[in-house]
This record gives C-alpha cells, structure tokens and sequence, in this order.
C-alpha cells in the first residue's frame, strides 16, 4: 500500500525540513523525487541521499515567486503525478509591526510561490492524466495565534487556494488537498531558538514543545506520512479537504 512506483513527484522546498523528509519517503515509496530549491546545495545533499539508498532524485534551482522560472522548470521535467507545495517562510509580527516589504515578502513566497507552481503544474498533471497536489497550510489559516499576522495571512490564502483548485480540476482527475501542522521540529526551529534564546534553546523548546497538547512537535517524518498518503492511489477519494496534524492543538487547546 501507499507505493509511488513509476510517479514523477515535484516537491518545492525539498532540501531541508518537511520538504527533506517528503521527499525521502516518496523516493523510498518509488516515486522519482524533482526537488526544487532555492538553495541547489541543500537540495543536492538530498538528492545524494536519495540516489545513495537506491532512489532516483533530481535537484532543480528555483525561486518558486518567479513565475518564468517555475515555468521553465516544469518545462525541463515534463509530465507529473504529483506536487507538493512545501516552499514557505515565516514572519513574527502583528500588523502594525509588520512592514510593507516584510508583508509582501511572506506573499511572494507563500502566496504567490504556490499559485506559480500550482498554474505550471496544472498541464503537466494533464499529461500524467491526472495526480495529486499538496499544499502545505498550517494551524495559524485555523486560529488565531500571536505575532504571526502575515504568516497566518498567507496559510489562509493557501487553504482557499486549495478549495478553488479541487472544485476547478476535479472533472480532471487532478486532486488537490493541504495538510495543516502545528510545531514541527525542523532545522528552522533550532535556528530560530538560537538566534532568539541564546543560552535558553532547552528550556525555550520544552515550552514550545508542551503548547501541542500531545506534549511534543511533530517529527518531519510524520508529516511526510500524511503526505503520502494523500497522494497515493489509496486516497484516490479525497480531494478538496484539510488535514491538521497538530498533536491535538485546535481542538484540545482551552
């Protein structure tokens, strides 16, 4: 079950994190994994991985709020059954101390990087007779949470995206859902405690870690087992829903 042979997969954002982990487990379920990134060294090391245990992995340099560089990469790859929309950044801030460029920064990548891969993929699933996208949302498109304005603005705007491209494909065999997760502990959440609670990262992640109250973050491997998943012939029925992995933090937070 859940197998990926003979799938072209395109995960955006690939090269560490979530998107590092999505393509690990498509790779080891047989699909053939195009990471695109903006940093090609980090992608490459994934690819190395991959290629190392057996998998077959492309890397692809790309700025994904580029839409003439989306497009050309998608050109290069040709026919896709799957892509996942990994790609984002984060931004703490509440509106009024949130700049105009620091707003249309999280919307170029966020917003608009989903909206560039989504319109470039959509003839290549076409070729593939269809397939599945992913759209990596977040709780913060769910409650409210603090300092995360333009975050939390930009996941919103995924998770119509999301709607409006499964009511708009369906007639096409093209799927489209999105995955929600509270705290993951990636590389980002070690960087970010580094630069902010130097001295204090242990006690700072332990905070952190008990705001889900399952009592820790998710492993970025448990979100990639979502991923694939939805993106199996086993999900074949699912099209157009969001799925929260947040350890009980929208329905158990009181």
């Amino acid at each position: 079950m859940f197998r990926l042979d003979n799938k072209i997969a395109v995960v955006t954002g690939g090269g560490s994190g979530i998107g590092r982990a999505i393509a690990i487990t498509f790779a080891k379920q047989g699909a053939a994994v195009n990471i695109l990134e903006l940093n090609i060294s980090s992608a490459a090391d994934v690819v190395k991985e991959i290629n190392a245990a057996g998998g077959k992995a492309f890397a692809h340099a790309c700025n994904v709020s580029l839409q003439n560089e989306v497009i050309e990469v998608f050109d290069q790859i040709g026919p896709v059954d799957v892509l996942i929309n990994n790609a984002g950044i984060a931004n703490i801030g509440k509106v009024e101390t949130t700049s105009e460029a620091d707003f249309d920064k999280v919307m170029q990548v966020n917003v608009k990087g989903v909206y560039n891969c989504i319109y470039a993929a959509i003839p290549q699933l076409r070729k593939s007779n269809g397939g599945s996208i992913i759209n990596m949302a977040s709780i913060a498109a769910h409650v409210g949470l603090p300092d995360r304005f333009a975050y939390s603005t930009a996941k919103g705007a995924v998770m119509a995206m999301t709607l409006s491209v499964a009511k708009d494909y369906i007639g096409e065999h093209i799927r489209c859902n999105s995955i929600s997760p509270a705290r993951v502990h990636t590389p980002f959440v070690d960087g970010f405690l580094k630069n902010n609670y130097p001295g204090q990262e242990v006690e700072m992640f332990e905070k952190l870690s008990k705001t889900q109250p399952i009592g820790r973050m998710a492993q970025p491997e448990e979100v990639a087992a979502l991923a694939l998943y939805l993106c199996s012939d086993e999900a074949a029925f699912i099209t157009g829903c969001d799925y929260p992995i947040d350890g009980g933090f929208i329905k158990l937070n009181n």
